[in-house]
């Protein structure tokens, strides 16, 4: 808890608000993008902070390629669920709950 996930595009922070195609899952840290265009090659690296300890560790960059194959790899149509157990709420707050569609 508390700690917030940032991804770094080619050294430039990602503004993942203003992009439909890509999502920063706040509960996981994964990087999620809908349709890879050419625009997308690069290298990715996470960024971790946990203002609490006042600390920020950055991961090794990961390169995105384009396989020019058309060849999905494992990743079949599915749809990746991990809502919590139990997920308890106070009247009139917000809950986010995260759900993706993967796959072609």
């Amino acid at each position: 808890p508390g700690l917030s996930y940032t991804w770094i595009f080619n050294n430039t922070t990602l503004s993942v608000e203003e992009d439909n195609r890509r999502f920063v899952s706040q509960g996981t840290g994964n990087l999620y993008i809908a349709k890879v265009e050419p625009s997308d090659v690069g290298n990715y690296t996470c960024l971790v902070r946990n203002p609490a300890a006042e600390q920020s560790v950055r991961g090794p960059p990961t390169p995105l390629t384009l396989r020019s194959d058309g060849v999905m790899g494992e990743y079949e149509p599915k749809i990746e669920v991990r809502f919590p157990e139990t997920t308890y709420a106070a009247k009139g707050s917000s809950v986010k709950l995260e759900c993706f569609a993967l796959g072609k």
